[in-house]
């Protein structure tokens, strides 16, 4: 059987949608080895990451830690953070967004390896 692609392919990996209502999104996110995302915030949800596999240097408001599988990280509303892959496989999360609006232009991002600093702020 063939494994469907992405439906979201970024410059650092991918991720899937598998859940979304009115106050939640759910994502599984691949992120690949040697790259990382945004050091970024949101104003208008949280963030409840569960790793799967791999390993993970993340950063919260400029603090960094590093983290492994079955561990569950907590990304506050407003708080900078970012994750970056430190293994020699892609490191896979479980992402749960609480809040009023999960579209991606509630990122601000302030450092970006890819070169999409900025804000976009939703309508």
């Amino acid at each position: 059987m063939d494994e469907a692609l992405p439906e979201n392919i970024r410059p650092w990996g991918h991720y899937d949608v598998l859940d979304a209502g009115q106050t939640h999104q759910v994502k599984r996110i691949t992120v690949e080895p040697g790259k990382r995302l945004s050091y970024q915030r949101h104003q208008r949800r949280e963030e409840f990451w569960v790793i799967v596999s791999g390993r993970a240097l993340f950063i919260l408001n400029d603090q960094e830690s590093f983290h492994g599988s079955g561990e569950v990280l907590h990304v506050p509303q407003g708080s900078k953070h970012r994750v970056a892959c430190i293994s020699d496989v892609p490191l896979v999360f479980i992402e749960v967004q609480r809040g009023d609006y999960f579209g991606e232009d509630d990122i601000e991002r302030f450092d970006d390896d890819f070169g999409r600093e900025g804000t976009t702020r939703p309508h």
